[in-house]
């Protein structure tokens, strides 16, 4: 018989699994915010190839960070917890990431096209402040529920 965990153990696993779980956005989130500036704002770069196209610009960098969160939730910030099905755990990754990923999507739109504001400030309060804010918090408790779902051995 496995004994219970203390209370205090599970909190310091979980407060474990959030501290891995945000330097895994965290990095994923550098890529996101680079990705978009260099192609809507012409970060780094004399032309941004996709300037009037900030909605598929953010969608298209963020596919990339998130094969990047997704390694780097599997085998780092999630690394005591299994995911039932491989195929299965990937596949309600990217399905569940895609859909948070609305919620900063819909931040940079409501920016854009409702409040008129086009700047790279703008578009990066409204994408990678408060909407990546919202998103995470969000996606921390649906990938721990949905996809990597066996609880950690505390002792």
């Amino acid at each position: 018989m496995t004994p219970t965990p203390t209370r205090s153990a599970r909190v310091r696993a979980m407060l474990g699994e959030v501290v891995r779980f945000l330097a895994v956005g965290g990095l994923a989130t550098v890529v996101s915010f680079v990705g978009f500036n260099v192609l809507v704002h012409g970060l780094f770069i004399a032309h941004a190839p996709l300037h009037d196209r900030p909605i598929l610009a953010f969608v298209v960098v963020n596919l990339a960070a998130g094969l990047l969160a997704y390694a780097g939730m599997r085998v780092y910030a999630f690394r005591d917890r299994n995911v039932e099905a491989s195929t299965t755990g990937v596949l309600r990754f990217f399905t569940l990431g895609a859909l948070t990923m609305l919620i900063p999507a819909l931040c940079l739109w409501f920016s854009r096209y409702v409040l008129g504001l086009t700047g790279p400030v703008a578009d990066n309060v409204a994408a990678n402040v408060v909407g990546l804010g919202i998103s995470a918090a969000t996606r921390f408790w649906v990938f721990r529920r949905f996809v990597f779902t066996e609880e950690p051995v505390v002792a």
